[in-house]
């Protein structure tokens, strides 16, 4: 049975204001470099997101998803880029705490504040075993927050040893944990949206990984014993959320620069503001990103303290997929109803419907895949005696 654990500390403020003045000011130099830069880096780390799933005795805060839920939301309404990027820097420090407690220790005995960036899915690359670990070569896709993190997962397909039903082992999802400096950074990220994200390919020519710096993906399913909350909430139930929140934030930013352009304009020798079709457009964006938010809080709700059943994790699959799509709804009529305008270079609401347009097509955030992972579960249920 699931038990709640330690209480989750709250040092991740709902509104990191620090935070938020760097990434507005730095907005247009992330986009133009491709990358954070080295004063977001820092206060992303200053506002507690690399920490924020750290376990408490390295030093971490062992938090809770609804304030970093929160806290992601609110850098997005000024850069969807600098939100992502803090995001999985504190979601990959949660995946991190299921290695073992060597490796823990390898990434935390000096600070928690480390930044962790990953590329677990799918498997790319190739390792190989050797003596007392692994030999990792080839290339890795999608690595976002690689240009300012200390460690980086990565993810390939090995074989398990031989067993009475298996006796050619079985394939397995590995997870590796690697030092940054051993990588090399390849320029691949050329993108519509999420410029500044900095999600180059990661490349690894025979680097040796110890055999203890690694767990497979299915560890991630199960609570880790005597661990907090957060370490307790199989990763199919949070993993979406991770993507959805700077989506959300963004569809905010969008709103209010829209609404703060729509008040100043004039179509037709009347305010925009008194024509129906900008009406019904803020009428129903602002709806939908209102729903969105509700969906994203039920979610971070149930991670926080519910069962981590098979319902509830599809329901939060369901949500996230939802929120994320309602979203992109929303910017993209604001896109469009702004006309010309939105074409400009430098254009907020441009921006923003960039970068929600490019973070609401991730996989994890796949409607079909929530849509069929939800019936199942439903109707499991009700097949179930009693159900």
């Amino acid at each position: 049975m699931l038990t709640a654990g330690p209480p989750a500390t709250r040092c991740l403020t709902e509104v990191p204001t620090a935070l938020i003045q760097i990434a507005r000011r730095d907005a247009p130099l992330v986009e133009e470099r491709r990358k954070l830069t080295d004063d977001l880096a820092e206060a992303i780390t200053r506002a507690g997101f690399a920490r924020h799933f750290v376990p408490c005795r390295w030093g971490g805060d062992a938090g809770d998803f609804t304030s970093l839920l929160r806290s992601t939301a609110s850098v997005a309404e000024a850069c969807a880029s600098t939100a992502w990027c803090a995001a999985l820097y504190a979601a990959h420090a949660r995946l991190a705490a299921y290695l073992p407690e060597e490796a823990q220790h390898d990434l935390w005995a000096s600070t928690p504040d480390v930044r962790i960036a990953a590329s677990v899915v799918p498997p790319q690359g190739t390792a190989t075993a050797v003596p007392d670990g692994w030999s990792l070569s080839g290339r890795w896709s999608f690595a976002s927050g690689l240009a300012h993190a200390d460690w980086v997962l990565l993810a390939s397909w090995t074989q398990s040893a031989p067993c009475s039903d298996h006796p050619e082992g079985q394939r397995e999802h590995r997870i590796f944990a690697v030092p940054r400096a051993h990588l090399t950074s390849v320029d691949t990220w050329h993108t519509l949206g999420l410029r500044g994200t900095g999600s180059n390919s990661v490349q690894a020519n025979e680097v040796y990984v110890p055999a203890y710096r690694s767990l497979l993906l299915t560890d991630l399913i199960s609570p880790l014993a005597g661990g907090a909350r957060c370490h307790a909430v199989p990763f199919p139930m949070v993993a979406g959320l991770q993507f959805a929140a700077p989506i959300l934030g963004a569809a905010r930013g969008a709103m209010h620069a829209w609404v703060s352009s729509t008040r100043e304009r004039e179509w037709s020798g009347s305010q925009k503001v008194e024509s129906a079709k900008f009406q019904q457009a803020l009428a129903r964006s602002s709806g939908e990103i209102q729903a969105a938010q509700l969906l994203l809080e039920q979610a971070a709700h149930r991670a926080d303290h519910e069962m981590p059943t098979a319902l509830n994790t599809a329901e939060n699959q369901r949500n996230a997929a939802m929120a994320a799509e309602w979203c992109a709804s929303a910017v993209d009529r604001l896109f469009r109803v702004q006309g010309v305008r939105s074409q400009a270079a430098g254009d907020p609401v441009q921006r923003h419907w960039r970068d929600v347009t490019a973070a609401a097509g991730h996989a994890t955030l796949g409607f079909e895949i929530a849509a069929t992972a939800h019936a199942q579960a439903v109707f499991a249920q009700i097949t179930q005696p009693g159900g």
